[in-house]
Formats: C-alpha cells, sequence, structure tokens
C-alpha cells in the first residue's frame, strides 16, 4: 500500500525542514555547526519474498549529521572573545562536569574566573606566581587582579660614544662639579619594594683610549661605597679603531632604599656596545632589570592558549594558557543544547593538549567563529525538501484515488 511509503516520506520530509529550519534559526549563533539530516531506506524482514521482488516500505531517518566544518572568523576587539582556528573544542567545567564547545564568546565573573554565558567555567593549564605553566592537568582558568611584586634592579646597560677628541681631565672627581668629568648620565632603578633609586654613571677620560668610570646615587649624588674608591668603579679602554676592549663590565652597590640602606643592593653595570669615536659623547642605549609593582591593566590571548598579562609598569606575564580538546568521532558528541557537546562512548576519549599541538588548532584572541550555515544552501534545501514533502503528499492522494476506484466497482 502506498498509504506507509508515502507517511514515511511525509515523516522524513518534516525531519527535514526541521533541521533545515533549525539551521537557518542559528545563521547567527557564534559556533554553532550546521546538522544534515541523513535517510535510509526501509524494507520488510520477509523471508519469503524473493530479492528481486523486495519492494521498500519507505524511509527513516538514519541521524542528523553536525557538519564541523570551519567558519568564519570576525574580530571583535573583545579580550575575551576567542576562535578556534582549525580542529578542537573549548574544555567547559559545568559544576564539575566537563562539557565542550566551539563558542569562544566569554567574560568574568564577580570571582575573576573566566566563565561562558551559561556561567560554565574555561578550563585550560594554570600558571604560577612566577607566570610558569603547569600543563599536567586542566584547572579552571581565572584572571588575578592583584598586583604583580616588583623586581630589585640587579642590572644596569648602557652604551655610549665617548668623544676619542675630548680633552684628559686631572681633576678629583667631584660629581656636582661638571668640570671635573666629561659626560654622564641617570638611569632609575628599583629596589625590592618597587621604590625608585636614581644611579648616575661618569666618565673621566685620563689617557688616549683609557676613561675610568664613576658611579653615584641619589639626588643630590652620593659616591657608591666605598667611600675610599671615591666612587670608581672601573676603567674602560679603546682600540685605534675605537672599539671597546675587555668586557665592560662592573660591579657596584647602592644603600638598599627598601628598608632604609641598613643592607646594599648589589648591581652590575655593562657598558657593552660602547665606543670612542671622533663624535659628541653620549648615551646610545640604557636600559634596566628591575620593575615597580604593577596593576593589571588587560590582556590578550596568543595563537598558543597562552592569556598574556599587561600590567602598568609595562611588565607582561602569562596567566595560564586555554586548552582544547578533541575527538576521534566528532560527530559521536552528543548536542546538550546551549552550544555545548558531552563526550559520549561513540565519540571516544577527548584528547586534551595546548593550541597548536598535533591535531589541534591554533587560538586568535580577540575575534569569534560564525556559524558555518551557508543560508544561499539552505534555502535552496528548504524549496527541496518542501517539494518532496508535496510529492509524499500526492502518493498518499494517488492511493487515495486508486482505493476509491476499488470501492466503486
Amino acid at each position: 500500500m502506498g498509504y506507509q511509503q508515502g507517511l514515511s516520506g511525509l515523516a522524513g520530509a518534516s525531519s527535514d525542514l526541521d533541521v533545515i529550519g533549525n539551521n537557518i534559526a542559528n545563521a547567527n549563533t557564534v559556533g554553532f555547526k550546521q546538522g544534515q539530516a541523513q535517510f535510509a531506506d526501509v524494507y520488510a524482514n520477509s523471508m519469503a519474498t524473493a530479492l528481486n521482488n523486495q519492494i521498500g516500505i519507505g524511509t527513516r531517518l538514519a541521524e542528523v549529521q553536525q557538519q564541523f566544518s570551519q567558519g568564519t572568523i570576525t574580530t571583535t576587539n573583545q579580550a575575551l572573545n576567542v576562535a578556534i582556528n582549525g580542529n578542537g573544542f573549548y574544555q567547559l567545567s559545568d559544576n564539575g562536569t566537563m562539557v565542550y564547545s566551539r563558542n569562544g564568546v566569554f567574560h568574568l565573573d564577580e570571582t575573576g574566573k573566566i566563565v561562558n554565558s551559561a556561567g560554565l567555567q574555561l578550563m585550560g593549564f594554570a600558571a604560577d606566581s612566577n607566570g610558569i605553566i603547569n600543563s599536567a592537568s586542566t584547572v579552571p582558568l581565572s584572571v588575578p587582579t592583584a598586583n604583580i611584586a616588583p623586581v630589585a634592579t640587579k642590572g644596569v646597560t648602557l652604551a655610549f660614544n665617548l668623544n676619542s677628541q675630548d680633552s684628559v681631565i686631572g681633576k678629583a672627581f667631584d660629581p656636582n662639579d661638571s668640570t671635573t668629568y666629561n659626560t654622564s648620565t641617570s638611569i632609575d632603578t628599583f629596589d625590592s619594594l618597587g621604590g625608585t633609586q636614581k644611579v648616575s654613571v661618569y666618565f673621566i677620560k685620563t689617557a688616549t683610549g683609557s676613561w675610568d668610570a664613576y658611579a653615584g646615587y641619589g639626588d643630590p649624588v652620593t659616591v657608591v661605597p666605598p667611600a675610599a674608591a671615591g666612587g670608581k668603579i672601573g676603567t674602560v679602554t679603546f682600540d685605534s679603531s675605537g672599539n671597546m676592549t675587555g668586557t665592560g663590565k662592573f660591579n657596584f652597590s647602592i644603600p638598599n632604599g627598601a628598608d632604609g640602606g641598613a643592607t646594599n643592593q648589589a648591581m652590575t653595570v655593562d657598558f657593552s656596545g660602547t665606543t670612542q669615536y671622533g663624535a659628541k659623547s653620549g648615551v646610545t642605549a640604557a636600559n634596566q632589570d628591575g620593575n615597580t609593582t604593577g596593576e593589571l591593566t588587560g590582556f590578550t590571548v596568543g595563537p598558543d592558549g597562552v592569556l598574556m598579562g599587561n600590567y602598568s609598569n609595562m611588565d607582561t606575564k602569562p596567566l595560564g594558557q586555554i586548552a582544547l580538546a578533541n575527538f576521534a568521532n566528532q560527530n559521536g558528541l552528543q548536542n546538550l543544547g546551549g552550544n555545548v557537546y558531552a563526550q559520549t562512548a561513540a565519540s571516544g576519549a577527548p584528547q586534551v593538549s595546548v593550541p597548536g599541538a598535533t591535531n589541534h588548532g591554533t587560538l586568535q584572541g580577540g575575534a569569534v567563529e560564525n556559524s558555518n550555515v551557508d543560508l544561499t544552501a539552505e534555502l535552496v534545501n528548504l524549496i527541496t525538501a518542501q517539494r518532496n514533502y508535496q510529492a509524499n503528499a500526492q502518493t498518499i492522494k494517488t492511493q487515495q484515488t486508486v482505493d476509491q476506484t476499488l470501492i466503486n466497482l
């Protein structure tokens, strides 16, 4: 009878329309993956029926297959909008139960944890206070809001050009008398509590190709200890081409401002790159390795998933690393709605790793992955599904006409 075939066809076409409608409805859902209805034919299981006389009794919905192709990526410039480029899912904690998603729209909750719109916590690898990431296991990621600790200056790098035509100075060095040295510069350094200490360096030409280096601290300047050395920390020499000979590294100390000068703060000054040419004396490079305390001013997500904090003292430090999970059979995942999936026996166990690892995609911060729904194609599919529905209705109508003819005999 054509009724059974027609009814199954109507049910199948109706399911197809449902899937297409769901795709169209989620065309603007971030990270959504379109579905596709897959059908199978149905035959009666009768041993008495000859193989060459089998007539199908309709169709059935075999599965709704998710299409996990890459969606286009759109820049949003929101720090916690993150797009996956390639394979993988975000691992999210739903009160300790792990679920997975491609939707990378996150924000901070009231405790500083990174969560999605449903409050599910983003999982990743934690970083310690020094920014070292522990990739042994995943934990809920959070953004610490506390100031980072200051770093006391240990090394100062200064490069000069010292004018080869300067005169030799025979006066005793006095940091407060500019006639007793040829050139000088100052740089701010930091003590163990992040307090600023000004360090000044002076050069005095003593002979052709030979310059004595002096150092002092504070304002007004006090020469570095021991006082008997008068602030002299070493001698810098040059060859006939104006290149510095020797290492150009000298050690000295200044009173530690953090404890009122009760102890000394050891430093090394490195004059590497200093030259002696026939041009005006001056500083060509200056740097030091200390930092004051810093407040978190923002953060960025790198392609490897590292969440990098930016601080007011111009320092940066890893705050954690987003993890990605991949599955041997993505279509085996159970769709829970809300853009999240659950692991099943069919999907296999999650393969959790850092972004960019084997078979894992990379991340793009400040961006989202759009739905992979092709609206043009879905509208064409909609027309096709509608015609299928009408054709199956026609099958039933035709069978009804045949039956009526028999009744009228």
